[in-house]
């Protein structure tokens, strides 16, 4: 075992001094002040040598330090996709030569891509190097001066006719249980998907998350119920009383990605039912366009099948129905449902605060950036000054 190293006195300088790891730190000439230093120094984090540490050692040790801090499952792996497919690029770069172009250039690779995939990879290495900065293994963030795109303004809502017509058009009354709890309570989508019977606090129709289950991890996160979230959740619970309460047709818990493609199907549902009030049906060259990008085989018990032509039109005639669809349909989620609630309470004269608590945010100042939108709601605001003037309302606003 390697002795710890010890402060030593040079008289021919007149000054105490330490080696550590080869490298001599000067102390000063007070004894008590060199020792302070000293433990100081020796108190500090390792730093490790940043030629000598690659991109993927800094992933693993930040992964590792999510799973240790005991992070939600969801977060880890939101890093732990995007890392990872950073890292497959540059599997021998070393940390000391990464360019902030590198990262840019792999924002930027599919220019399909939303605004906000972009700022959330850039967003994940950034994070990941400051991480490694906080804990003494690099002395300098190489990206620092790189900025992701700002977050794109969040405008959609649903009006309650366009939830009620979303409803119809759900499948079963399982997805139905899940879109209305949302709709009432405007809780986060992750809170729905893992309450429990554990959760639920009838006696105050409230949901109640302890602080390590909780966004944030520092304090309790509570769901107030509405009657009708309170019903919901009590049919749930005589359902599944252990385990989490919100699940599919198969019992199985919802998760984020069958939540999106089950809103994802009401969505393209929805817009059939225009197509077909329209009297749309694609032309036979649209129908053979969409055929040539598909492909020509299918496989069965591992096998590879040649479609016939029947069978190439027939699902390029479908597949061209559905990206129509789409376009008619904007995208909603239940993320969509909870900024509904947040913009119809501000809407009916709840105080920013008590929204803010009823939401869960830490920070009050987050409903001014998310929901600025409202500044462009002429009726809103007019009836907002009204109200701080002490004045009648117009008699348009009632």
């Amino acid at each position: 075992m390697a002795r710890r190293p010890q402060p030593w006195y040079r008289k021919s300088r007149r000054a105490w001094y330490v080696t550590v790891d080869g490298v001599q730190h000067h102390l000063g000439s007070d004894k008590p002040a060199a020792y302070e230093l000293y433990y100081k120094l020796m108190g500090q984090p390792k730093k490790l040598k940043v030629a000598s540490l690659s991109l993927a050692d800094i992933a693993d040790k930040y992964l590792r330090s999510l799973v240790y801090g005991k992070s939600p499952e969801a977060t880890y792996q939101w890093y732990k996709g995007r890392l990872r497919d950073f890292i497959s690029r540059h599997l021998e770069l070393q940390a000391a030569d990464l360019k902030p172009y590198q990262v840019q250039e792999w924002a930027d690779e599919n220019p399909n891509h939303a605004k906000a995939t972009k700022r959330n990879k850039i967003r994940s290495v950034k994070r990941c190097l400051c991480w490694t900065v906080e804990q003494g293994y690099l002395d300098r963030n190489p990206i620092a001066s790189l900025s992701a795109p700002s977050a794109e303004p969040k405008d959609q809502i649903i009006s309650p006719e366009q939830f009620e017509q979303l409803i119809d058009l759900a499948p079963d009354q399982n997805l139905v249980s899940l879109l209305r709890i949302v709709w009432e309570t405007g809780c986060r989508p992750q809170e729905c998907l893992m309450v429990t019977a554990d959760h639920v606090d009838l006696a105050n129709s409230r949901w109640v998350f302890r602080p390590p289950e909780a966004k944030g991890n520092a304090m309790p996160r509570i769901v107030y119920l509405t009657d009708t979230a309170r019903t919901i959740t009590e049919e749930q619970m005589a359902q599944f009383s252990a385990g989490p309460l919100f699940r599919n047709s198969q019992a199985k818990p919802w998760n984020k990605d069958s939540v999106g493609c089950a809103c994802d199907r009401i969505r393209v549902r929805l817009g059939k039912e225009m197509l077909e009030k329209e009297g749309f049906q694609p032309s036979r060259q649209e129908i053979e366009d969409m055929a040539s990008s598909l492909a020509d085989y299918r496989m069965s018990k591992g096998k590879r099948i040649q479609k016939t032509i029947a069978e190439l039109n027939c699902e390029a005639k479908r597949k061209f129905i559905q990206r129509r669809a789409r376009l008619l349909v904007p995208s909603f989620s239940l993320y969509t449902l909870r900024h509904t609630w947040a913009t119809n309470a501000l809407k009916r004269g709840v105080d920013a605060l008590t929204v803010a608590i009823l939401m869960g945010h830490k920070d009050p100042s987050t409903l001014a950036r998310v929901y600025q939108h409202l500044s462009h709601n002429p009726e809103h605001l007019l009836l907002q000054a009204c109200r701080a003037s002490g004045c009648n309302i117009p008699s348009k606003l009632h």
